[in-house]
């Protein structure tokens, strides 16, 4: 099984195998003059915003990023090049926060293999010697990815209102603990958290150079957190279904498999005249990790 973080060093042994497909998905602003200005040298830019999500008509119903239509996604994957035998490498440089995590878990999410995040993203890739480009490539076009199905398990708000606060279910919350204790909410019309969801901060799931922890320490972390519910009833969440997917990527890395993403999220959640939780609900079960 490929493991699904790549150390930077192994990526620039790599840095002249045609057959690896780079992606870089950073985001923001200024990400697309970003990439052409400068990028790892054949990667082929991927956007949140138009090609991993699609257009929000109703927050309320599906969050922020709501997945794309599957048949949409499959065509985009063959406009890459992307094919099932494709060997893809992807980054960003939010240490696989943002967009790199979302378009893993989307590959993961159509049955594709071997698909791996740069660990420490761009920067560790450019410092570890990996040579950049300002020349925007032309990819082979391919034929759509032959998926008909999202194969990843997720989540919709009834069953998240149903399970949350289960001694038998985990409803894992990513973000910062001051959006979950309901402090602010720079995103959201609504602050606070998912009653009964535990917060788990993504960025525990890094050291401070952003590098993710080994996989030992992950799985260390994650079966405390876990305790004796099994994944298949783990339910993660964020914002709006985007840097769940760090955690999601996390837990694989330590070998954990099954866990649900719940698209909509908070985004969703607090659209829809649920149950908030804040800092004065707060419990024991609670504490962030």
């Amino acid at each position: 099984m490929v493991h699904p973080i790549i150390d930077p060093q192994e990526l620039v042994s790599l840095a002249n195998a045609q057959e690896v497909i780079l992606i870089d998905a950073r985001q923001g602003p200024e990400a697309f003059d970003q990439y052409q200005q400068e990028h790892l040298a054949r990667a082929r830019y991927v956007d949140l915003e138009k090609d991993l999500a699609a257009v929000p008509q109703n927050a309320a119903q599906g969050g922020r990023h709501p997945l794309p239509p599957i048949q949409q996604f499959a065509a985009y994957l063959g406009g890459l090049g992307i094919t099932p035998s494709s060997r893809v490498v992807v980054y960003d440089d939010k240490a696989g926060a943002n967009a790199a995590a979302r378009f893993w878990w989307m590959l993961k999410a159509v049955g594709h293999a071997n698909v791996q995040v740069v660990d420490g993203g761009f920067q560790a890739a450019k410092q570890a010697g990996f040579p950049v480009h300002d020349a925007v490539p032309a990819p082979t076009p391919a034929p759509a990815y032959p998926v008909t199905d999202w194969q990843r398990p997720t989540a919709d708000l009834e069953e998240v209102a149903r399970v949350a606060g289960d001694k038998e279910h985990l409803v894992i919350d990513v973000r910062d603990a001051y959006r979950y204790l309901g402090e602010s909410e720079p995103i959201d019309p609504v602050a606070g958290h998912i009653p009964g969801a535990v917060n788990v901060p993504l960025t525990g799931n890094l050291v401070p150079d952003g590098r993710f922890l080994p996989a030992p320490a992950l799985q260390e972390k994650y079966r405390k957190v876990l305790q004796n519910v099994s994944p298949e009833q783990v339910i993660v969440h964020c914002g709006s279904g985007v840097t769940a997917c760090h955690t999601l990527l996390a837990l694989e890395s330590a070998g954990i498999s099954g866990a649900k993403l719940y698209v909509g999220s908070w985004s969703e959640w607090c659209r829809n005249d649920q149950p908030i939780g804040t800092a004065k609900d707060f419990a024991p079960k609670n504490q962030a990790l």
